[in-house]
């Protein structure tokens, strides 16, 4: 087995506001609320709702295997995802990117150093301060009634759905990535490429009826080197929006600021 060297991480640090409701399921476990059928993920302390990491990075794996027509080839659950299965599918080609960036289970042959971390959002001070306000149906929530037809007989049968209102605003997000080679850099766009993709689909349950569509806000990137991990370097200031940081002549300024302020070798 090789040695590993981590090199330093790149922080990403955005808000996320939702500007259509909200709604990542959670369990109705133990609550008494009457007539929803599908309830938020909340805070069990807060009882404000949140976005788990889990889910924003989920997502963000799913549109790059999309993106790139990748092989769903390892069902987990009840969710089929594409893994590479050996150490060679693993590192062909430059390495696979969803991959090397998102990782592996531990059981699979193919394995290394998972780049990614995607940390839980809660909402901003602001934002939960403003829905606490509201005269809404649920707490820092709203009820949503939708009506399944019946094609043939025309029957209406409604469900209800809890949704975090459109305008809330989550964050500061947090995006850890990790440098353990010099080709980590490059995967750096992997990361960049799926909040996009993110953006122009959606988060969370019933995206194709409506809810769900996020905007990425306010960018920060920060990175630590481990010659001087104390020692956190900011790259110029806040980008507005993903699309002002994706550009090309953009990300490779900051591929080339990343490699001054992480030195490898």
């Amino acid at each position: 087995m090789s040695d590993i060297k981590l090199y330093g991480r790149i922080f990403i640090k955005t808000n996320i506001e939702a500007v259509t409701g909200l709604h990542i399921g959670g369990s109705s476990v133990g609550l008494e609320i009457g007539g929803v059928d599908k309830v938020v993920i909340r805070n069990p302390l807060t009882k404000q709702p949140y976005i788990p990491g889990s889910s924003l990075r989920g997502k963000m794996r799913s549109q790059i295997e999309k993106t790139l027509g990748l092989r769903q080839n390892n069902k987990i659950g009840q969710v089929t995802i594409h893994t590479c299965k050996k150490p060679e599918d693993y590192n062909a080609n430059g390495g696979c990117p969803v991959c090397h960036v998102f990782g592996v289970p531990g059981e699979v042959e193919a394995t290394g150093s998972t780049l990614l971390v995607v940390r839980d959002v809660a909402l901003t001070p602001e934002s939960a301060n403003d829905l606490g306000k509201l005269k809404a149906d649920l707490p820092f929530a709203e009820l949503k009634t939708e009506v399944a037809i019946d094609r043939v007989t025309s029957a209406a049968t409604p469900r209800t759905l809890e949704r975090v209102p459109a305008g809330a605003i989550f964050g500061p997000a947090e995006f850890v990535f990790s440098i353990y080679e010099r080709a980590d850099f490059a995967r750096l766009q992997y990361v960049l490429e799926a909040l996009q993709l993110v953006e122009d689909d959606y988060l969370g349950g019933a995206g194709s009826r409506g809810s769900g569509k996020v905007k990425f806000a306010n960018l920060h990137v920060t990175a630590r080197g481990s010659k001087s991990y104390a020692d956190e370097k900011q790259f110029e200031t806040e980008f507005a929006s993903v699309q002002a940081l994706n550009q090309k002549q953009k990300f490779d300024d900051l591929i080339k600021w990343a490699q001054d302020a992480i030195p490898v070798g």
